[in-house]
């Protein structure tokens, strides 16, 4: 509690350096900013990575579409988009809902988006040993939207393959499959 007292205490005199703290709009933000922070950043303890035995399974795993959210380590400023994870399976599959809570795991801390999306790669490589892994981020930085250089509707996208998805037809085919229409 300490460190959370602290912490608002020090945003207090943030937010007080730009406008009125007293305002009553403003008086409990520092609290609920805080709160904000801590809720966000402090993930709870790394879930379980449910594996299963593989029972024939010789073809690509996609998932898309996974929701993001993120803060710029850079500018504190929120980054959002979607994720498309893939892996061929050789001894293990995953719980499909483990690919989503990975993301979420990695994105949720000052972060930047090319860590997030090696981050990813690692951890699928790691709790899997498969054929390979294709990871792809798409994302909106507020950092770059509503300060810098001011635009808004762009679009930054990361990726990272491993194994079979580093060259190939089967990198082709999951850049194809994770084509939004």
């Amino acid at each position: 509690m300490e460190v959370i007292s602290s912490a608002t205490q020090a945003m207090e005199r943030v937010i007080g350096a730009f406008d009125d703290i007293n305002r009553e709009g403003l008086r409990e933000t520092p609290k609920r900013y805080i709160k904000f922070l801590n809720e966000f950043i402090h993930k709870d303890k790394d879930f379980k990575f449910t594996t299963f035995k593989n029972e024939g399974i010789d073809e690509m795993i996609v998932q898309t579409n996974i929701p993001f959210y993120s803060l710029c380590e850079h500018h504190i400023a929120p980054f959002f988009g979607v994720a498309s994870v893939a892996y061929i399976p050789q001894d293990k599959i995953v719980g499909l809902s483990k690919l989503a809570r990975t993301v979420d795991y990695y994105a949720r801390n000052l972060q930047n988006q090319e860590r997030i999306t090696t981050q990813i790669a690692e951890r699928l490589t790691k709790e899997l040993n498969p054929l390979g892994v294709g990871v792809v981020l798409k994302a909106q930085h507020l950092c770059m939207a509503m300060r810098g250089i001011k635009k808004h509707d762009t679009w930054t996208t990361t990726s990272k393959m491993t194994g079979t998805f580093i060259n190939g037809d089967c990198r082709n085919e999951f850049l194809q499959l994770i084509v939004t229409k």
